[in-house]
């Protein structure tokens, strides 16, 4: 897994690849192929964007839970009602 940005604060592109054979990845790759898999969202109040893709009628796919490439910063999972998967990342809390 490698991170590519421009600028500190910018958009970044995750690059992805299978750490072996039996990987979840080289499944997913074997099964449907490369390409764009979701978009990440960096969001103030996780639990608000929940409740606000919700209410455009997504899906709520996997619940909160820490992510590991983020330091441990919850994560979510959502399916839109157009059928794009969406990681929403809590931003870190500012001191």
């Amino acid at each position: 897994m490698a991170f590519l940005s421009t600028r500190p604060g910018e958009p970044q592109i995750e690059l992805v690849e299978p750490d072996g054979e039996i990987s979840p990845v080289q499944r997913f790759l074997t099964e449907r192929g490369g390409g764009l898999h979701h978009l990440c969202y960096e969001v103030g109040d996780l639990a608000r964007a929940i409740v606000d893709f919700r209410a455009r009628g997504a899906l709520l796919a996997k619940r909160p839970k820490p992510a590991v490439a983020f330091g441990g910063r919850p994560i979510a999972w959502v399916f839109t009602a157009e059928k794009l998967l969406v990681e929403l990342l809590q931003a870190e809390l500012s001191t």
